[in-house]
């Protein structure tokens, strides 16, 4: 079913896909809201900096053209009255800029509902696309196309969200005695590293907590099988893998992956671990690897990168985003682009130690295969075939 703005239609209670899509990469974000049409709380907010609320009730995957929120209706309280869903412009960019703009209900792969946002000419740099509201006992999904200026700061505050106006600092500041707590506020900042902008540093700290890096991707697009290509076959979809390599200061290396079953450990060495592999494409937060920061001065350095296990064998097909979560930082994220058909490795980022801070640079380079990789960068590994 196709909407118009304004319209609704009933939906099931069950575990549905609310899927974003446009020409140009947005950010999507999620609301959960009461009787006052506001948030009760920071936890209500599901966006880039916070992928799942508090009850698990709304989990976001994907990013840029490709935005996906699992929604489990029966988990939200009785007292949520609405679920929201907005999409917001990068940069300086307007609706218009985006060529297109849709967002799509679906159950089990199967679309339900679709509305197709008309851009054409608009100037806002926001948007709220949709709601879930209930009836009765029963939820409903609104199309609603509403534009707003400004970006996600001024949509969030129409919604209640307390925003802090500037990123966590690097290293806590001094803990100071008041005599009430003051109220969260969520930041909305966020760091992409670019071709224009491709590293950033962080400040020293004795303790960086743990730090986890997601690799989410398009798992719906067509799959050639096989590790590096093969016949065309659309019953598959796209398997990406995300792995390591860490050099720790004692000039020891090794390979975190799922290739060779070699998933790491988080609390002895290498102080990295993969967080399991998934194969069935069923996992919808992707593939997360995680880096002991409390024990980042044994690390010298740790490069991220990924391979086309099975699936497509084009980089900008799987609409892929690497993004670092780092306790007390913005979301740090880098979007996989570029390549060509015939590489299907990415060497995506480093993280440098460079007198105990944390350097992250974007390198993505492409390559085709493990050793390729190795060479081009001087790891110095020897290499032999593996499977899982």
């Amino acid at each position: 079913m196709t909407m118009t703005p304004g319209g609704n239609a009933p939906v099931p209670s069950q575990l549905l896909t609310v899927r974003v899509l446009s020409g140009v990469a947005v950010d999507a974000s999620s609301f959960r809201l009461y009787a006052s049409g506001k948030v009760q709380g920071d936890p209500d907010m599901v966006f880039y900096g916070q992928p799942v609320n508090d009850d698990a009730s709304v989990k976001l995957s994907g990013a840029g053209t490709d935005t996906a929120f699992t929604v489990d209706l029966n988990r939200l309280r009785p007292e949520v009255q609405k679920l929201a869903f907005t999409a917001t412009c990068d940069g300086n960019m307007t609706l218009s800029g985006l060529k297109h703009l849709s967002i799509q209900v679906e159950l089990n792969g199967n679309v339900l509902l679709t509305g197709n946002v008309d851009v054409s000419g608009r100037q806002e740099a926001a948007l709220i696309l949709g709601e879930f509201y209930r009836r009765n006992a029963e939820w409903k999904f609104r199309f609603i196309a509403q534009g707003f200026n400004g970006g996600l700061k001024p949509l969030a505050e129409h919604f209640g969200v307390d925003i802090s106006d500037s990123p966590a600092p690097a290293s806590p500041p001094a803990p100071a005695p008041k005599p009430t707590p003051e109220p969260a506020k969520i930041s909305l900042s966020k760091v992409s590293l670019t071709k224009e902008k491709p590293s950033i540093s962080l400040a020293k700290r004795d303790n960086f907590g743990e730090i986890k890096i997601n690799l989410n991707w398009n798992q719906d697009r067509g799959a050639s099988g096989g590790m590096f290509g093969g016949m065309f076959n659309k019953s598959k979809g796209i398997d990406l893998d995300l792995g390591a390599f860490v050099e720790l200061q004692d000039g020891s290396k090794g390979v975190v992956q799922a290739l060779g079953n070699t998933f790491g450990r988080l609390n002895s060495e290498p102080f990295v671990e993969l967080q399991g592999d998934d194969r069935t494409g069923q996992v919808t937060d992707g593939e997360w690897l995680h880096v002991n920061g409390r024990e980042w001065k044994k690390i010298r350095q740790v490069l991220i990168y990924a391979f086309i296990y099975e699936g497509v064998a084009s980089w900008d097909k799987t609409d892929g985003v690497v993004t670092l979560h780092i306790p007390e930082q913005p979301p740090i994220e880098t979007r996989l682009t570029e390549g060509s058909n015939r590489h299907n490795m990415c060497a995506i980022a480093r993280l440098v130690n460079e007198n105990g801070t944390i350097k992250v640079e974007r390198i993505n380079q492409f390559f085709s295969g493990h050793k390729d990789m190795d060479k081009a960068l001087g790891w110095g590994f020897r290499w032999s075939a593996g499977s899982k």
